[in-house]
């Protein structure tokens, strides 16, 4: 399901808020018949109120992208599009308990939204970023931090291997994990 609202990209904190709403409004709108909620934007806009409201798991693509980076690393950093998700992902890691994790926060200047009108550029980009991110931060695991970057993991990946850096796809994440639990897995995840 698709929000009937809202930006395209979340940008900022008031696209936020309204995809949040968005995001309640599309579950609303198609809760019955499925085993889980993947909400596939990487700033998990509405994760609690979804968890609240909703029968089955709710997963949300940063925090799937957390669980998965913590595994590979004891620190790893998020990549992302924009300069106003610093903060933002900030913050979402302390709720979800992983600021002790959270090396850092690095926004490129090309947007989910432009990714693919140029992917060569996207992928020197995000590979440069994801080389800067364990130089600087210490992180041996980046998340891909965006729906806009879903499959840019595996082409920056070569890239980075040399580094031992293990990237991370957002979409990827999120989708496994809310396998893992329409599939019965326990969850790990607070509701």
């Amino acid at each position: 399901a698709t929000g009937r609202f809202g930006a395209r990209y979340v940008t900022s904190e008031a696209s936020f808020a309204i995809a949040s709403h968005a995001a309640i409004d599309a579950w609303a709108e198609q809760e019955s018949g499925c085993d889980a909620v993947l909400l596939a934007c990487f700033g998990d806009p509405g994760l609690f109120a979804l968890r609240e409201l909703s029968p089955v798991p709710v997963v949300g693509l940063a925090e799937a992208s957390m669980q998965a980076a913590a595994q590979h690393s004891p620190r790893f950093s998020i990549v992302t599009g924009g300069p106003r998700w610093a903060p933002m992902l900030e913050r979402l890691a302390l709720t979800l308990g992983f600021s002790d994790r959270l090396a850092g926060v690095r926004a490129i200047e090309i947007t989910g939204g432009q990714a693919s009108a140029d992917p060569q550029r996207t992928v020197a980009a995000l590979a440069q970023a994801c080389k800067d991110a364990q130089a600087q931060d210490g992180a041996q695991a980046v998340i891909l931090g965006g729906a806009g970057f879903a499959g840019f993991a595996a082409l920056c990946a070569p890239y980075v291997a040399d580094a031992g850096i293990a990237v991370i796809d957002s979409v990827i994440a999120g989708a496994k994990a809310a396998e893992r639990l329409a599939l019965g897995a326990p969850c790990p995840y607070t509701r």
